[in-house]
């Protein structure tokens, strides 16, 4: 794999929290930080998806964002 080294910044209480974590799962700020990044984008990835096909049902069942407090509401009565 190759890889680039980048410079960023972040505030150092996030930092000290970060460095802990690391050290209590034996392994080093690069590895916390790349599977941090793979977990943030494969989740952004995940909910484009559901938002996706979300609104692809709500427009073939001719639902409107407008609508949707009032079909919460009323599904979570009939619950």
């Amino acid at each position: 794999m190759q890889t680039k080294i980048i410079n960023i910044s972040i505030p150092n209480s996030l930092l000290n929290e970060a460095d802990n974590l690391a050290k209590a799962e034996y392994r080093n700020r690069s590895d916390l930080f790349r599977e941090a990044l793979r977990n943030y984008i494969f989740s952004k990835k995940n909910l484009l998806q559901i938002y996706d096909y979300s609104s692809k049902r709500a427009k073939k069942q001719k639902i409107f964002i407008k609508d949707m407090n009032q079909i919460i509401s009323q599904h979570r009565k009939n619950k």
